[in-house]
């Protein structure tokens, strides 16, 4: 019973003196309350802010009633303090044992007999060895030189050693739980520190491609304006040669005509200016000539050695003291998006364009 009274104190709510009642809230500062006591504290504690059926709907804060720890509730109010379920649990074991433990009716208790000594009670406790016995064996038997003493001294003596132990077990759970409650507190940190950071990492990343996909559309378009510039030219060239084409065919189809002529002073009459015209027409000297390796585009050269080292060397800051083994340290966001901004393409002066000979 002694055991059960120093429990059953442990159990108290300091609010209402009596057995906690679920459910049970634990406070920041370990401390344990009926949620429905919180819950009045709160409200005297904050007597304008709104209500909603009797209980406190926004945040505010109240001192716990043990040990004066401001209490900060969000907006939850006193729904949003956690749950003790190691005490409510040890509430239920408490009031199973309690009513197990009434007396009952005419139930005469039986003393155990010793073991070597048949009909002799165990009636004594052996200090020296830790155990009940009787008094046979202090006088002739295996405890003749130990220390005994009353075993009702004894009964007490231990039962209140049960009993502090108990209730040094639920402090100690009870701050076990304290502890338990902070840790999934900074689980949940972690897990929302770490969604925050990698959409930064993203979003950062996501600049990165903006610029590349913006550099490779610019130097796209240095490309196509040369192939154009080139492509136009030669067909310029192909229609010039095409039109002296056209008209030589002309000059050998007249030539043909006139090999057909009889008459020979008729003859002679066309045959010196068509000469002449046969003779500027076999002279292409005037054409322009595109010179070798015209179409070569392969100036259109890049190197992306260094750039590709940037972006292979992206890394989270590190502090000052963090570098590399060799000294080199690794480079900044800054650095890589300015390298990736300076790509261009590697031009040299193109193989003479055309020339005329």
């Amino acid at each position: 019973m002694n055991t059960m009274d120093n429990l059953e104190k442990q159990l108290i709510c300091p609010i209402c003196l009596e057995m906690f009642t679920k459910p049970v809230v634990i406070l920041p500062c370990q401390h344990n309350l009926c949620r429905k006591c919180a819950n009045d504290v709160f409200q005297a504690a904050n007597p304008y802010l709104p209500t909603r059926a009797g209980s406190l709907t926004s945040g505010g804060r109240f001192r716990c009633p043990s040990c004066r720890h401001e209490v900060v509730l969000d907006r939850h109010g006193v729904y949003g303090l956690q749950r003790n379920l190691l005490v409510e649990n040890i509430i239920d074991m408490f009031k199973q044992e309690s009513s197990s433990t009434k007396p009952e009716p005419v139930k005469k208790e039986e003393t155990p007999m010793c073991e070597v000594h048949k009909e002799e009670k165990i009636n004594i406790y052996c200090v020296t060895h830790g155990v009940p016995t009787c008094s046979m064996c202090k006088v002739f038997g295996a405890h003749k030189d130990c220390e005994v003493a009353p075993i009702t001294s004894v009964f007490q003596t231990k039962k209140t050693e049960l009993s502090d132990g108990i209730a040094m077990m639920v402090g100690t759970n009870d701050r076990m739980q304290g502890i338990i409650s902070q840790l999934e507190e900074a689980c949940r940190a972690i897990e929302e520190n770490s969604c925050r950071q990698k959409t930064q990492l993203c979003e950062k990343f996501d600049h990165l491609y903006t610029i590349l996909e913006d550099k490779k559309r610019e130097m796209c378009q240095k490309v196509t304006a040369e192939q154009e510039e080139k492509v136009n030219y030669i067909r310029g060239l192909t229609r010039k040669y095409g039109d002296h084409l056209e008209e030589s065919c002309k000059i050998v189809e007249t030539g043909i005509q006139t090999m057909e002529e009889q008459a020979q002073a008729v003859f002679l009459q066309v045959t010196k200016p068509l000469l002449q015209k046969i003779a500027e027409a076999s002279s292409i000297a005037h054409l322009e000539k595109v010179e070798r390796g015209y179409e070569n585009m392969d100036h259109f050269s890049v190197d992306f050695r260094r750039e590709r080292q940037a972006l292979r060397s992206i890394d989270f800051i590190q502090d000052e003291d963090d570098e590399d083994e060799d000294g080199e340290t690794e480079l900044s966001d800054a650095e890589v998006t300015q390298a990736i901004q300076n790509l261009s393409v590697s031009t040299s002066k193109s193989p003479g364009t055309a020339s005329s000979t």
